[in-house]
C-alpha cells in the first residue's frame, strides 16, 4: 500500500508537538501558530488516516490507542529526515552526536565516566545529555528527540512500547553529613529517622517508590519536613550544611562515602534495588554514535557489577 500523499510534513509536526505539550494551545506557541491553525492540521490528518488520534480531558489531551500506534512512527520518521537533512550540511555533524536522557540515579557516577572513555577513544564526538523525570525523558525518547534514556525506569508505565536493556540492579541507601547526631546513636537510630528532615526524589517518580519502600521495610513514620528534588547537587549541598537524611541510590553517593564526605546509616535494612539500565525507541534504528555510548555504558556497567568501578 502506498502512502497518503496527502500526509505532509507539516501534519507531523503538528501531531508530534501535541502529544509532547498535551495542548493544543502550547503545541500552537511551541509552532508559532494559532490555535486554530493547529486545530485544522490535525482535523485533517485524522481524516486522512481515518481515526481519531487524541481524546481531550479535564487535564489536557491525551493519545488515543491510534495515537499511541501512530506515534511510534511519525516520532522516528520525523527524527529520521531531520538526520538526513543535519548530515549534509558541511561538518555540522561530521564528529557524530548521541542524544542522552539521564536519569539523576547514573547522572553522578556513570555518565562522566562513560563520557570520559569516549572522549578518549574518539576525537570528536558530541554527547548531549538532558536530564529530567522520567516521564518527560521517555516522551522525548518515542517522538524521537533523544536516542537513548538512562536510568531506573521499569516501573513508569511510559515505558510501554520502548524497549528495556538491564545493566544491573541497584538499591537505595540512607546518607548523612559526618558527625550527624545519628552516627552516635546506635541501635536507637532507627527509631529516631522521623526527628530529622527528609530529602527525597520528587513525589510520584519511578525512584520515589523506592525511596518510599526503604522506610517502610524500616517500619518508621518518615518526617513531614522535606525536600524533594532530582538534583543530586542541591541534594548534596543541602545534607552537608543541615541535619537532614537524604533517601540516595547509591550510584549518587557511592563516591561522597568514599571519600568520607558523606556517611551512610548502618540500619541493617536494604531497600530490594531497581533496575538500571538503557531504554531507546525500537523503531528507530541508533545513529553509530549512539551505538558507541551504548557500547562504552556496558563496559563500565559490567565494571560496577563486578566492584572494579569505581
Amino acid at each position: 500500500m502506498n502512502i497518503d500523499t496527502r500526509i505532509k510534513f507539516r501534519h507531523l509536526l503538528c501531531f508530534l508537538e501535541i502529544a509532547r505539550q498535551r495542548s493544543f494551545a502550547k503545541a500552537a506557541d511551541a509552532l508559532a501558530v494559532s490555535q486554530p491553525a493547529i486545530s485544522k492540521t490535525l482535523k485533517e490528518l485524522e481524516e486522512i488516516l481515518a481515526a481519531s488520534l487524541f481524546e481531550r480531558g479535564k487535564s489536557g489531551v491525551s493519545l488515543t490507542a491510534a495515537g499511541v500506534a501512530f506515534m511510534r512512527y511519525a516520532g522516528p520518521c520525523v527524527q529520521a529526515l531531520r538526520d538526513g537533512v543535519n548530515s549534509l550540511r558541511e561538518g555540522e555533524h561530521e564528529a557524530g552526536q548521541v542524544r542522552v536522557g539521564v536519569l539523576s540515579t547514573v547522572e553522578s557516577l556513570l555518565i562522566p565516566e562513560v563520557v570520559r572513555r569516549l572522549h578518549e577513544r574518539h576525537s570528536a564526538l558530541v554527547v548531549s545529555v538532558a536530564t529530567g523525570p522520567g516521564a518527560y525523558l521517555l516522551s522525548q525518547l518515542r517522538v524521537g528527540e533523544l536516542d537513548l534514556v538512562i536510568g531506573r525506569m521499569t516501573d513508569s508505565p511510559d515505558i510501554q512500547g520502548l524497549t528495556f536493556e538491564h545493566l544491573y540492579s541497584e538499591s537505595m541507601t540512607l546518607v548523612v553529613r559526618p558527625g550527624h547526631p545519628l552516627l552516635a546513636a546506635g541501635d536507637e537510630a532507627l527509631g529516631r529517622l522521623g526527628d530529622y528532615p527528609l530529602v527525597l526524589p520528587t513525589a510520584g517518580t519511578t525512584i520515589r517508590k523506592h525511596a518510599d519502600s526503604l522506610f517502610v521495610q524500616c517500619g518508621v513514620t518518615p518526617s513531614r519536613q522535606r525536600l524533594e528534588t532530582l538534583s543530586p547537587a542541591l541534594s548534596r549541598r543541602y545534607v552537608l550544611c543541615s541535619d537532614a537524611l537524604w533517601v540516595a541510590p547509591q550510584d549518587s553517593v557511592c563516591l561522597d562515602v568514599q571519600r568520607g564526605e558523606l556517611v551512610e546509616l548502618q540500619l541493617h535494612v536494604r531497600e530490594p534495588g531497581g533496575s538500571v539500565g538503557i531504554c531507546r525507541n525500537g523503531a528507530l534504528s541508533l545513529p553509530l554514535a549512539a551505538e558507541r555510548f551504548c557500547d562504552v555504558l556496558r563496559e563500565v556497567a559490567q565494571a560496577y557489577r563486578e566492584g572494579a568501578f569505581p
